[in-house]
């Protein structure tokens, strides 16, 4: 009660517990202001949950009081400047132990912990001329879940990124960059991050591409460029960094075929619209394992976004990716949300390995194909495998 009074309060755990609650194991408490009103939270921790209550003052004494005599046998309070530990012995006598604190602790009392973004929204001019924030850095209500999306996904880029040694990533490429989001995102955190690299987005539709030029101009970003045309119309063998989100259908194709006869370090596609691959199965309707499920239109659509983006990794391990696949948030127009990403491998086999791998790869993509009633994946037919 003396630090709540005294407003030197930062934060109580309650440990050991061997009272009556089934998977009770942990209780934390912090306090936090909500609507105006100072409360403390408790964050009661189970084995297979967390369960989340606020209670005033006055109640959270009797309450915590209540769960020490009742099985919690280890009490630890931390104020600005002190550690204080109350423990039960195994005869039921408690001890109590303080030590001063070697560096003062702050109290928060934010009801959420706010998470670090590696894009702010402070001073940001092209998320101010998107429409994403206003004049004084806040993100709007509106624009919330793009802000959100934005950030994971150059946080899983960023993660990328780092597996290459420094300077490598100096060619970007953004396949169908739309609004330009994620371009100009990506662009600032590469110049955030000493890694200045010529970015460029890819977009078919005029207005899109002279919009997002404007707005890299006003943002000073000289190395920031969007070039009107299509995916498959664009030219360029000097790619580092391929990236194609939600482009539909065959499009995806297009940009992984893209990057790889570019030879691309590193390729990352978020698919859309698995057409093609459903066509075919549709078509063909072979029969295996999977028909009871098939059957189902719904089933069917989510099998062939499964077998599309399994064939496009395949394709990409054949030539000489490592893959892997990530989930990601998705964006408010499509619900899809996964990633298939492609890095170059940099230790490479004997020639004799090198070729048994292709062909046990070219037989996985055979042997799928003709279990699903396949005749062909777009993405084989434009590297003519």
């Amino acid at each position: 009660m003396e630090s709540l009074n005294s407003e030197t309060f930062v934060k109580l755990s309650l440990g050991n517990y061997k009272g009556i609650e089934e998977g009770l194991k942990q209780l934390y408490v912090k306090p936090v202001v909500i609507k105006g009103k100072q409360l403390l939270a408790f964050n009661y921790r189970y084995k297979t949950k967390d369960i989340f209550k606020n209670y005033s003052k006055d109640e959270s004494i009797s309450l915590i009081e209540k769960l020490i005599s009742e099985g919690f046998n280890i009490a630890t309070l931390f104020t600005t400047n002190e550690e204080h530990i109350l423990e039960r012995n195994a005869k039921g006598n408690f001890r109590l132990r303080t030590k001063a604190l070697t560096e003062k602790k702050e109290v928060s009392l934010s009801h959420d912990k706010e998470k670090k973004r590696l894009i702010l929204a402070k001073d940001n001019v092209y998320l101010q001329e998107l429409g994403l924030t206003g004049a004084d850095g806040v993100v709007f209500k509106s624009g919330q879940d793009k802000y959100k999306q934005i950030n994971q996904y150059i946080e899983i880029l960023s993660s990328l990124i780092k597996e290459f040694p420094a300077g490598t990533i100096q060619n970007v490429v953004d396949m169908g960059s739309g609004k330009g989001y994620l371009t100009f995102a990506l662009y600032d955190y590469l110049l955030n991050h000493q890694q200045k690299a010529n970015v460029v987005g890819v977009e078919f539709r005029k207005d899109m591409v002279d919009l997002c030029n404007g707005i890299a101009a006003k943002a000073n970003f000289d190395q920031l460029s969007f070039v009107e045309g299509t995916i498959d119309s664009y030219d360029n063998d000097q790619i580092d960094l391929l990236i194609a989100l939600h482009a539909c259908d065959t499009a995806t194709d297009d940009a992984i075929y893209k990057g790889i006869k570019a030879n691309a370090e590193l390729i990352v596609v978020a698919p859309c619209c698995h057409k093609q691959i459903r066509r075919e199965i549709e078509k063909h309707k072979a029969q295996n394992d999977l028909n009871f499920l098939t059957k189902h239109g719904i089933f069917l659509e989510r099998q062939a976004e499964m077998v599309t983006d399994g064939l496009r990794a395949l394709i990409l391990e054949y030539f000489g990716y490592k893959t892997k696949v990530l989930e990601f948030v998705s964006d408010v127009h499509t619900p899809k949300n996964v990633l298939v990403v492609g890095t170059k491998k940099a230790e490479s086999l004997k020639p004799k390995a090198e070729s048994e791998r292709k062909m046990e790869i070219l037989k996985k993509i055979e042997d799928t194909k003709a279990y699903f009633g396949i005749g062909y994946h777009h993405l084989e037919r434009l590297l003519e495998l």
